[in-house]
């Protein structure tokens, strides 16, 4: 689908409500717990960035901004090779993670920095790709970010983004406990200033960032085989009481360590549960800079 927009357009009523949370810009959700970084890891360019990667030639200068594990990143180089790909990340650790996955890949065009992409750490109009995946619901400052990436852009190069809306989750068997999980992660993405139901703004703030003629798509990740069950439940199981979002479903008193235990559980059992099933909704956008 090919969306035009043409003039000036008005601020969505999401674009308020970070306004509210500006006091908690940019804290990642789920945090650097290895059960997040670990199954970030699993992430590959040929699912993640499908809807890119008929656009990439070789010899092009790519962006990835959040790059994490850097997984996906590996696949971004080879697609553009001999170009050379940058993924930058603000979490130290994590770079350090994807140079050493990288380290035994033989990708003399790929490297891994420290940085931002509200950081004007490279030349402007640089690159001939930005792209981002799973990372504007996390920002408070979505429009800027994609802002910053234009800038980056070289006349014609092309942002791609791609991001979950949270509120498609279906599940079953639904119990209380994933339930409240599901509202819970919603609570506290919103609390740490994001957006967990960001792949349905994904048009509005490319407009709003200026960009004027873009694709939009959507895919689903389904959960009806007990290997994908148990990958997806097992992880999160450990989120529930490991990861950034326990941390602060606790300091805010949304949860109590009964609570969350409760919810780890009932991922364990779901992704155990025969016939069990689950289906959630990602948006891609992709657009040339004006």
């Amino acid at each position: 689908m090919l969306i035009v927009f043409r003039g000036a357009s008005r601020r969505s009523r999401t674009g308020r409500l970070y306004k509210r949370y500006m006091g908690n810009a940019d804290a990642y959700t789920h945090g650097h717990h290895a059960s997040v970084v670990g199954h970030h890891a699993t992430r590959t360019a040929e699912e993640a960035a499908a809807f890119l990667l008929p656009r990439l030639e070789p010899g092009m200068r790519l962006l990835d901004f959040g790059c994490g594990p850097g997984t996906i990143t590996a696949g971004l180089a080879r697609a553009v090779a001999p170009g050379e790909t940058i993924g930058i990340n603000a979490a130290a650790e994590v770079v350090a993670d994807a140079r050493s996955r990288a380290a035994g890949l033989g990708l003399a065009n790929l490297r891994f920095e420290v940085g931002s992409i509200y950081e004007r750490g490279f030349e402007e109009a640089s690159f001939d790709v930005v792209y981002a995946h799973q990372v504007l619901q996390h920002l408070a400052r979505p429009v800027g970010a994609l802002r910053s990436a234009m800038s980056l852009l070289k006349q014609g190069g092309i942002v791609a983004v791609r991001d979950v809306d949270w509120a498609t989750v279906a599940i079953a068997p639904e119990t209380p406990e994933l339930s409240a999980f599901l509202r819970l992660y919603s609570e506290v993405a919103r609390s740490n200033g994001g957006e967990p139901n960001a792949g349905r703004y994904l048009p509005r703030w490319l407009a709003d960032a200026g960009f004027k003629a873009f694709e939009v798509s959507a895919a689903t990740w389904t959960f009806a085989d007990e290997a994908a069950r148990v990958q997806w439940g097992d992880a999160y199981a450990q989120r529930a009481v490991e990861s950034g979002v326990a941390r602060r479903a606790l300091e805010l008193g949304l949860a109590t360590p009964a609570d969350l235990r409760g919810m780890a559980k009932a991922w364990k059992d779901w992704a155990r549960t025969p016939y069990a099933f689950m289906v959630m909704t990602h948006v891609a956008a992709l657009g040339p800079r004006p």
